[in-house]
């Protein structure tokens, strides 16, 4: 499952052979139709794990919290950790975006459509206690996994620009430290009351 994602990771959906992915991991190409199934079936099942993951841990740690404030962090700074934790994650929701979702299994936004529900909870909770405004939850998550996704790849470009002034590298320094919290803090400023 590891070849395979960072496979998909780094040739996206189309470009992935089986044969690569079976080099990567050590095996043969029997073993991966035998043990798995096609291409289809190893992307989502690849998507699946880290994403029904990531689904079931916002779930608890948005469950430990009472206040839609704190619940709206615990959602954001688990995703930036998930985010962290599986660096092939973003190069491959990247390309899906990109394409459309053209190669998006079903299970894979079914999994997308449970965190959303998360969500779309935790701004309701906040709507009717006065603290939120009304919004659109998939506005309000693709500003989380936009932010996220496009600060952890743009920061490979970033890092390789020896000229940028010491000032600005400051900055992202910080808010890679506490990714998380500083997405947190941005969201939490624009969806106040």
């Amino acid at each position: 499952m590891a070849a395979a994602r960072t496979v998909f990771a780094q040739k996206g959906y189309n470009g992935a052979r089986i044969d690569e992915i079976a080099a990567r991991a050590n095996v043969n190409k029997a073993t991966i139709y035998y043990q798995i199934g096609d291409k289809d079936t190893l992307y989502t099942a690849v998507l699946h794990q880290v994403i029904g993951h990531v689904a079931r841990g916002i779930a608890d740690a948005v469950s430990m919290k009472t206040h839609p404030e704190e619940k709206m962090k615990a959602y954001i700074t688990f995703i930036a950790g998930a985010v962290e934790a599986n660096p092939d994650l973003p190069p491959i929701m990247m390309r899906e975006i990109a394409s459309g979702g053209a190669t998006l299994p079903r299970l894979i936004i079914e999994d997308i459509a449970s965190v959303m529900s998360i969500l779309a909870g935790i701004l309701e909770a906040g709507e009717e206690q006065d603290m939120f405004i009304e919004t659109s939850p998939f506005l309000i998550h693709m500003m989380i996994m936009g932010t996220i996704l496009f600060f952890k790849k743009g920061s490979l470009i970033k890092d390789k620009q020896s000229w940028l002034p010491e000032a600005l590298r400051v900055y992202d320094q910080k808010a890679s430290a506490n990714l998380g919290e500083e997405v947190a803090s941005l969201v939490l400023k624009a969806i106040k009351q």
